[in-house]
């Protein structure tokens, strides 16, 4: 039985899964198992994901569909990631999860870096990655592109809650905290993230967005009704801007 299940929520991404799943196979750590939890791809995407090793289950929208992958996964951790993101290094793993153990942490992320030679996007990575440290003793932000969790924890308290339908990942995170369990930050290895997202909704759209989400989770509460148009997966990344 592994040690770690790595769940991926996809749709339609036979352009990006393959380059994920390249640099999960060639990590120096190997006790894990590969979860897909798919939404129904009309593309390739479960195809590759089984001639990678995959395990393919079907999913959903990404926070039903982790916990449909979760639900499969036989680890006592699990690590959620998008399709689109990459580990940065061999030592990607090992190394995060030996951070994790030293620290204590139940719950972690990592540090995000962007996919891109945008100095811009280069710039909101970092912003985005000093609030996270900042405030992770007291209200913590763990993107769902990058989350460990141990498996216990997650049945424990329900999974994402599947009524969320926005910032759904931020609020498990804090959910997660006022259980109390620890929550980190990981410095050791980055998560290499696409702009896709960037550059399909604009590189100040997005920042509105997110402080708007944040502004509304404080003073409201989540979102039970998605405040913006969201399509899930299928798009390629641009091969000019990668590392």
């Amino acid at each position: 039985m592994p040690f770690l299940s790595i769940v991926i929520p996809t749709k339609n991404e036979q352009e990006n899964l393959p380059r994920l799943l390249i640099s999960i196979r060639s990590q120096a750590y190997t006790d894990y198992e590969i979860i897909v939890a798919d939404a129904f791809s009309t593309d390739k995407t479960r195809e590759i994901a089984e001639s990678y090793g995959a395990r393919v289950v079907d999913g959903d929208m990404p926070g039903p569909g982790r916990n449909r992958g979760a639900t499969a996964a036989a680890g006592q951790m699990i690590l959620f990631l998008d399709a689109d993101v990459v580990l940065s290094s061999t030592k990607f793993l090992s190394e995060n999860l030996a951070e994790m153990k030293r620290k204590g942490a139940n719950v972690a992320t990592c540090y995000v870096k962007p996919i891109s030679r945008n100095p811009i996007d280069r710039a909101m990575h970092e912003v985005f990655n000093a609030y996270a440290v900042a405030t992770e003793r007291v209200r913590p932000h763990a993107p769902g592109f990058c989350f460990f969790v141990k498996k216990h924890i997650h049945d424990e308290l329900g999974g994402f809650d599947e009524t969320v339908v926005f910032a759904e990942d931020h609020e498990y995170a804090q959910r997660i905290e006022r259980s109390g369990y620890r929550f980190r930050v990981l410095r050791s290895q980055p998560i290499a993230v696409s702009v896709r997202r960037l550059d399909k909704d604009g590189r100040l759209g997005i920042a509105i967005k997110y402080m708007m989400a944040e502004l509304h989770m404080m003073v409201k509460g989540p979102y039970h009704e998605m405040p913006y148009e969201y399509l899930m997966g299928g798009d390629v990344i641009n091969e000019d801007k990668t590392e």
